[in-house]
């Protein structure tokens, strides 16, 4: 779910054109999930195979992935590595979140199915095929994949402060957190329910007067997927608190707070993540023959849908392997 600073950011609306051309790093899991959690029939079961294989990821890789280069985009998708330790009782709970979503599915499904769809969306998850899955059709795709040591945002936006990519795109803030310039959001959404757009941390600190160091420390205070942050503050607080104060140790000393737990570990996660410096991005060829056998043999795609697919992209797939990355100024 990642932190919940919305309050503090104005997003502005943008456009797949207006991204054309660009290197975009993906939270590849985020989106994954995003996939899992929307591409389902109308009860909410997700796309299955013959063999009761999930594929409600493929299929949006397959078909809005490819929307994407279609339209010029240079994707990159991130995937996370080890979880920190202190995200622990994060997980523990969202999997425990998921299993009661599941259970009042199952339940929906009979009793009012109305609401089936709903909990369906809450119960998604990510396994290890699911993962393989999807790096596997990446790469017959000629899509670069980079796996990150821990967190998959920590790499993107690293990769965009190493001037590999120009935006990080996910749903969730913790990119800003871990130091990206740009992100975007709603980039793989269906477009009649949400538009990308865009964020800037430069014009976010403008205009509350802040610095990453000082976003952090308002993270920390409202909660994080790494801590729980303070009962009672929620983020107009935790802002009104840091720029009176500028540092959680200031606000320590200087306020009725006495403690705030492991708030150093927390802030050295973001300031400082552990993040792989020896990754490639290389986009390879488009392999049509593999993709068709690995969809539509394996997993039962429609070879007239996913074949018309691979033919408007193909002359795109050749402009993205040769086009020069462009500047991020014009987002900042």
């Amino acid at each position: 779910m990642g932190v919940n600073i919305a309050e503090l950011i104005e997003p502005k609306e943008t456009s797949l054109e207006a991204i054309s051309g660009k290197i975009v790093a993906i939270d590849a899991y985020n989106t994954l999930y995003q996939f899992l959690s929307i591409i389902r029939q109308p009860d909410g079961t997700p796309l299955q195979d013959s063999s009761g294989r999930i594929t409600s990821h493929l299929s949006g890789l397959i078909y809005r992935t490819t929307n994407l280069m279609d339209k010029g985009i240079r994707p990159v998708f991130v995937f996370d590595g080890k979880p920190s330790e202190l995200k622990a009782e994060v997980i523990k709970a969202r999997s425990e979140r998921r299993a009661e979503a599941r259970r009042k599915w199952e339940e929906a499904k009979v009793l009012y199915p109305e609401e089936a769809f709903k909990y369906a969306q809450a119960s998604a998850r990510i396994d290890a095929t699911i993962v393989e899955d999807a790096k596997t059709l990446l790469t017959y795709l000629g899509i670069p994949c980079v796996q990150a040591k821990t967190e998959g945002e920590a790499q993107a936006a690293y990769m965009v402060q190493k001037g590999d990519a120009e935006l990080v795109s996910s749903q969730d803030y913790d990119c800003l957190l871990f130091g990206a310039p740009v992100m975007v959001r709603n980039l793989s959404a269906p477009r009649r329910k949400a538009k990308p757009d865009v964020v800037s941390f430069n014009e976010l600190a403008e205009k509350h007067g802040i610095t990453r160091e000082e976003l952090v420390d308002i993270a920390i205070l409202i909660g994080t997927d790494f801590n729980p942050g303070i009962k009672g503050i929620g983020v107009k607080r935790a802002l009104k608190l840091i720029k009176k104060h500028h540092s959680i140790e200031r606000l320590i000393s200087e306020s009725e707070i006495v403690e705030i737990g492991n708030y150093e570990l927390v802030r050295d996660i973001f300031l400082h993540p552990d993040v792989n410096e020896s990754y490639e991005i290389v986009w390879g060829t488009l392999d049509e023959a593999k993709v068709l056998d690995f969809l539509c043999e394996e997993h039962d795609f429609s070879e007239e849908r996913v074949s018309k697919v691979l033919k408007r992209i193909e002359p795109q797939k050749q402009k993205i392997t040769g086009l020069q990355q462009k500047s991020i100024e014009q987002w900042l």
